[in-house]
């Protein structure tokens, strides 16, 4: 065999060899660099649901309840007639402050002055018969009988005096109390009956402040406790004391109606306003409270989410007193708690947590 069919021979093996390594090398490299890009397989915590929480401490809390009330005259009374009469003097003045036994209005009495005088001279005869009669009997003169009829008419004389005194004393109309006076409704030269209303008296010195309590509320108000309440037309605080309370509720609206007292000194308080009423009803100095949405209606009362190492724990609890946004807990809580606050639907049993934020 010549020199060149032995290289025309080994020339084609040697590009199939060549190309084989090749290939090979190349599906070597390929191998190795997709073994470099697989990730390794790590098995991860699971991911907590970001929630905001409260961490409870004790606190002083205050139960009120707000009603509304009406402010009462402490006396007030109508100054009427208890006679048919002509007024023929009127001293009252509209509006005006009077003391206890100041004339207000004045009736005739001429006719009750004139049978008075009467019924006097009539009295001066009986007394002087009547002193006759006794020395008479003294000296056995006349009967027994006799002496008793006048010593009868004498005080019978004296007894139609006191009526016509009465009388007279009904024509002069005063004042029964210190107070102000309301609008005047007669003048004088007018005929009055019995029972007109002439005009009318208040004593606002003190004020009475009357409202209705509900029936779960009646033991709660106590005789002699304060209440305060504001008016519609300031924004001052008032207090008043519980005087009185009824004897029984409203069968209408099953509530028991409640008096106070309160000082007027400066006139502010006028009867026939409205008052809010804020109730004491009770204070609790180291009590727990929640945010309303932190509760869970149960079938047994309520349930709150408590975060313990960062896993949802359910807990029944037992609320007490609500005030604005808060509710208080009676029983199922304790001072340290972590409360969970938001995100309560998205949230079970054991379900993992992270804080979002921390109060």
């Amino acid at each position: 065999m010549n020199k060149s069919y032995r290289h025309r021979l080994y020339a084609p093996l040697l590009g199939v060899v060549t190309f084989a390594l090749l290939a090979a090398g190349i599906a070597a490299c390929t191998t190795k660099a997709e073994n470099l890009e697989q990730p390794a397989v790590v098995a991860s915590a699971p991911v907590g649901v970001p929630v905001d929480v409260i961490v409870l401490q004790p606190h002083a809390i205050h139960e009120e309840l707000e009603v509304t009330g009406t402010l009462v005259a402490y006396q007030e009374v109508d100054i009427v007639s208890e006679l048919t009469r002509r007024i023929v003097q009127v001293n009252a003045r509209e509006g005006s402050h009077v003391k206890k036994g100041t004339l207000l209005f004045r009736l005739d009495d001429a006719d009750l002055q004139a049978q008075l005088e009467r019924f006097r001279q009539q009295e001066k005869l009986a007394v002087l018969n009547e002193k006759r009669l006794k020395d008479l009997l003294e000296k056995e003169a006349i009967s027994q009988q006799d002496y008793d009829e006048a010593i009868t008419n004498l005080k019978v004389l004296q007894a139609q005096i006191n009526e016509v005194l009465v009388m007279v004393d009904k024509t002069r109309i005063v004042a029964p109390f210190d107070g102000q006076l309301g609008m005047i409704n007669t003048h004088p030269g007018a005929i009055v009956s019995v029972n007109t209303i002439l005009t009318d008296i208040e004593d606002n010195s003190q004020i009475k402040v009357e409202f209705s309590i509900p029936e779960k509320y009646t033991n709660v108000i106590q005789l002699g406790s304060e209440q305060h309440f504001t008016l519609a037309s300031d924004d001052k605080p008032y207090t008043a004391r519980v005087f009185a309370k009824g004897a029984s509720l409203s069968q209408d609206t099953r509530t028991l109606l409640v008096r106070a007292l309160a000082k007027n000194t400066e006139g502010k308080l006028l009867a026939g306003q409205s008052a809010r009423i804020s109730l004491g009803l009770s204070t609790s100095e180291h009590a727990l409270s929640v945010p309303s949405q932190a509760l869970l209606p149960s079938t047994g009362g309520y349930t709150v989410y408590v975060s313990r190492r960062s896993q949802v724990v359910p807990v029944p609890v037992k609320i007490g007193q609500r005030s604005t946004g808060l509710v208080e807990i009676v029983e199922g809580l304790t001072a340290g708690d972590t409360v969970i606050v938001s995100n309560l639907l998205r949230l079970g049993p054991g379900a993992p947590v992270a804080f979002a934020s921390i109060k």
